[in-house]
């Protein structure tokens, strides 16, 4: 155990869930009624997205995981039920297996709209459905340090949170084709490094001077210091299919910070790598999940990824238990064992050649909590 006080580090999560016709088990627009039945229960933890067959959810800042866990369980059954009231189906998934964006309404919104007017077709076809998990640093400076160094790590989680294998009725290929649909925007991906919290404020306010962005929410980085609240936000990962694996991975990408943050007060720090040599590892991470390899820089050789996420684990140990999560970050250990989200879409595929078997899997794990 530290003396270090790691209460600080909050959790808030973010999902994207879809929206489905239980006949066809095709994407379909619920023309925002269950965001708003859904604001009715949960005020703005529910919001609109830019496809209107998509419902976005937030928590509340919950201090530690179990918190979290409660907040999102939560989310998930009043969404599910709200959806099965009106005659919906919801799920998790970072893609829908066949339904094609091209027959995608729009939600009616004046930011969406100015959005598809800038971006076209690269707007109208970012029908995914993604992750975001946010951890409480009261320190912007702390902050940019922490993000510095956690950047290394993004590829490790991502391959956890895979579930994404099929693209409008394609086999990808890919575990996770949702980041190579997203890579289509400005300012995605892996961020680069900043030499501290000014350098990376001046190089927003520059966007925003420059009419790049009209402000800093429109940099999509796979994780960036949030513009407006004291959090790292990671924003790289596939909704997971399952309430307990968006619990472990929010609750790895929370261990990280904690761990990083230890460090530096023992005047430590991980090596920072170049976001090049990052984006390797985030490519074979989209491809093979958890069952290829990813390169250790440090030794310069290429590991199986399930090592690296074991070593992952080692080396935040020291600080979960003060963080409360232990009998969370343990499902990791299952994870690896039952694979991936869409690892388990794939096998379903493999078993029934049917998509629409694989979308009744996504649909019946939406409220599996174990």
């Amino acid at each position: 155990m530290s003396n270090l006080n790691l209460s600080s580090f909050t959790i808030g999560i973010e999902e994207e869930y879809m929206v489905l016709d239980p006949t066809t088990r095709a994407l379909k627009s619920h023309q925002q009624r269950i965001v708003v039945e859904g604001q009715k229960l949960m005020k703005d933890k529910v919001k609109a997205e830019m496809h209107q067959a998509v419902v976005e959810v937030g928590t509340d800042i919950c201090k530690d995981i179990d918190e979290a866990f409660l907040d999102v369980s939560n989310l998930r059954n009043n969404i599910s039920e709200i959806a099965g009231n009106m005659g919906y189906w919801v799920g998790a998934s970072g893609t829908h297996p066949f339904s094609h964006w091209n027959s995608q309404l729009i939600t009616d919104n004046i930011r969406y709209q100015e959005m598809v007017n800038e971006l076209q077709e690269a707007a109208r076809s970012n029908l995914i459905f993604g992750l975001h998990v946010h951890v409480g640093i009261t320190n912007r400076k702390l902050a940019i340090h922490i993000a510095n160094t956690a950047r290394y790590f993004l590829p490790h989680v991502y391959a956890l949170s895979t579930n994404s294998p099929f693209w409008i009725g394609r086999k990808t290929g890919y575990k996770s084709y949702r980041s190579k649909v997203f890579d289509k925007f400005p300012r995605t991906g892996i961020p680069e490094y900043f030499e501290s919290i000014e350098a990376y404020d001046n190089f927003i306010n520059l966007l925003i001077k420059t009419n790049c962005i009209d402000n800093a929410k429109k940099v999509w980085w796979d994780m960036r210091v949030h513009p407006f609240f004291n959090t790292i936000e990671f924003r790289v990962c596939d909704v997971p299919l399952t309430i307990k694996e968006t619990m472990a991975i929010a609750a790895l990408f929370q261990a990280i910070c904690a761990k990083l943050y230890k460090l530096r007060n023992q005047n430590m720090n991980f090596m920072v790598y170049q976001r090049a040599l990052i984006n390797e590892n985030k490519w074979r991470a989209s491809r093979y999940g958890i069952d290829g390899n990813l390169i250790d820089f440090g030794k310069e050789i290429e590991v199986p990824t399930r090592k690296l996420i074991l070593e992952l684990l080692d080396f935040v140990d020291d600080v979960i238990d003060e963080l409360g999560s232990r009998h969370i970050i343990s499902y990791i250990l299952t994870m690896m064992d039952r694979g991936t989200g869409a690892d388990r879409q794939l096998k379903v595929y493999e078993e029934t050649g049917s998509l629409i078997e694989v979308v009744d899997y996504i649909h019946n794990q939406f409220l599996v909590s174990e």
